[in-house]
């Protein structure tokens, strides 16, 4: 039954029907994302109604359920284009993502009341263009720069633990 929930609000995703979305929320639902934490469906709804404008083909794959009790898990694929408005202050890249994710969705009373999801945003990065691809020739110098700063500041830390 759990599972049948999850499925039934991941196809409401990817209708991109929000109000539909919102339906399988307890109303003090909590979905956390890599990049927020939304609190009750209205807010939730907020965040996919977000994502759609600037995914306007965001689709979740589901590729392997697990459930246990309350728990379901599900393995999924993120997919879908940025060509709509910006999204988390990225203006749209015209970029496919296609990006691995893990959901723990608890279920309760028929409805969700909870969310854990997980993907890579560094890859999500990438794909978009935010930040170069890994092992390139612009990733080695971002890497150098970054390993210098953080060398400087360790050195700066040392110091000023020295003086006082």
């Amino acid at each position: 039954m759990t599972t049948e929930i999850v499925k039934a609000a991941v196809a409401a995703l990817n209708a991109h029907d929000v109000a539909a979305i919102k339906t399988f929320w307890t109303p003090n639902g909590e979905e956390r994302f890599p990049d927020a934490v939304c609190h009750g469906h209205d807010e939730i709804g907020r965040y996919f109604q977000e994502a759609f404008d600037a995914i306007p083909d965001l689709h979740v794959e589901p590729v392997a359920f697990a459930a246990e009790e309350d728990s379901v898990f599900m393995r999924s694929i993120l997919s879908g284009t940025h060509t709509g408005g910006p999204f988390k202050g990225i203006a749209a890249t015209g970029k496919r993502v296609n990006i691995p994710a893990i959901d723990h969705f608890t279920v309760r009373a028929g409805k969700i009341v909870s969310n854990f999801v997980v993907f890579d945003q560094m890859e999500m990065g990438r794909q978009l263009g935010l930040l170069p691809p890994e092992n390139s020739a612009a990733d080695r110098v971002l890497k150098v720069a970054f390993n210098g700063v953080t060398g400087v500041r360790r050195r700066l830390t040392a110091v000023r633990g020295h003086q006082s």
